[in-house]
Parts: structure tokens; sequence; C-alpha cells
């Protein structure tokens, strides 16, 4: 079962009610800026870990700026509803947001506090701009290495060591992918669930994968399947380079 920290309470509590519907995810980003952009990427991972669990998710975001939009996009972030009107029948919501959670602040469930994005590089950049001048999957994957609710400091050095992971993992993706499939042995599913599970833990699922990578006693067409798997939630293109000489 997926259990976030409540912000409101500082507890570790369930992320969906004990009755199986639609879990509305309500991310308030309303800037165009990084930490923003980082708001709606913990939305995004947080829909897809409740779809992994054979649940509905409906991620709305109200007031949303258009170029945040475009950043989140380019991120691999799905489209966010405005949330307009009475909306579908729910069974419950989680709110993600920004910075500090006044306790007695009211909502209709658990709250996700986002830490800020912290750019070390000079001048933040705005979230488009820096899209369009980096990879934005080594974006996505810098801010997946760290907690959502501790600070993450970014800037070109990260960003490329990022890219530089990626594109070792692209590679050894698309040869493990030319060997005999074999089923996520279950050790390495059970870490991989335990990891996101626990408060959407996305250093662990990367720890995990890496573990994996590396283990004698995974085959590789069992590495290929646990890649892929582990990428309906990190939507990090992993399976890109398939089919390519190499």
């Amino acid at each position: 079962m997926l259990r976030i920290l409540d912000a409101r309470t500082g507890e570790s509590v369930a992320a969906t009610p004990a009755r199986r519907g639609l879990t509305r995810i309500e991310a308030r980003a309303p800037g165009p800026d990084l930490t923003s952009l980082r708001v709606l990427l913990t939305a995004d991972l947080l829909a897809r870990a409740l779809e992994l669990n054979g649940l509905q998710a409906w991620p709305t975001a109200p007031g949303q700026s258009p170029h945040l939009r475009t950043a989140a996009a380019a991120l691999a972030v799905r489209p966010f509803e405005e949330a307009h009107g009475p909306g579908f029948a729910e069974a419950g919501a989680v709110r993600v947001t920004a910075g500090e959670v006044d306790p007695a602040a009211g909502s209709d469930g658990p709250v996700v506090a986002v830490a800020p994005v912290v750019w070390a590089g000079g001048e933040e950049p705005a979230p488009a701009d820096l899209v369009r001048r980096a990879d934005p999957t080594a974006l996505r994957l810098a801010l997946l290495c760290v907690p959502h609710g501790e600070t993450a400091t970014l800037d070109e050095a990260v960003l490329e060591r990022a890219a530089g992971r990626l594109a070792g993992w692209r590679r050894d993706v698309a040869g493990w992918a030319r060997q005999p499939s074999r089923p996520v042995p279950e050790a390495v599913r059970a870490r991989l669930t335990e990891a996101w599970e626990d408060d959407l833990g996305m250093p662990g699922v990367l720890t995990a994968l890496t573990a994996a990578a590396a283990d004698p006693a995974v085959a590789d067409g069992a590495r290929f399947e646990t890649f892929a798997y582990a990428d309906r939630l990190l939507a990090l293109e992993l399976s890109r380079d398939l089919g390519t000489p190499g």
C-alpha cells in the first residue's frame, strides 16, 4: 500500500482511503519556477504509483502557468486538468504543494509538501528555458535523485552527470533487450515496490535498479524487463535506444 507523509500531521498515512475509487491529486503549482515544476513532477509520480497499484488517479492543477505546463510536458509529466466544476465522484484527494504547510489549513485529504529547488549555477532559469537547452529527461532524473521532501540543488554539472547516467542505462537496456526475455525477479520487484510505496522514495527505486543491473544472478532478459517495468513510474525513456547499433 502506498503511504505518504502527511505534512499537516507529520504522520505516514495511506495515500488512498480504504474504499477503492477515484483519487484526485491536486497540484498547487501556480508560479513558473523550478520548485513549481517539482510539484507537478511529484504529483505525476503519485498518479503513476497509484495506477501501478491498479487504482484510478485524477491529476489536477488549478491555475497552472502555461509556461510551466510546457516545461512539465517536456519532462514527461502528463497533462493536469484545471478541475473546474464538480468533477468526478471521488473516493479521496491528496494535495501536493510547495513549502511549509499550516497544520490548521483545510484540506480534503493528506498533503504532500515538496521542498524547494535551488539553482546553484547563478540566476535560476525559467523551467521552459532550461528544458530547451538541456535534456529534459536528465532534469527529471536529477530531481528524482533527491527525496521530494529535501531541497534539490541543481546546476549544469548535476544535469550533465544525470545525462551521462541516462545514456549508460539506455545503452545497457538496448543490449539486454537482445537477450531472451525473463520475468522481473520477485525480490527485485519487491524492492522497487517497497521503495516507491514509502512516501514515493525515488532514490530507493534508482538504487534498486542499480543493484539489479550489477547483480550477476539477474539474467540480462530480466534486467531489461526490470528497467522497463520501473520506467512506467520513472518515465525516463530507458528503452529509447532499442534497435540502435551497439
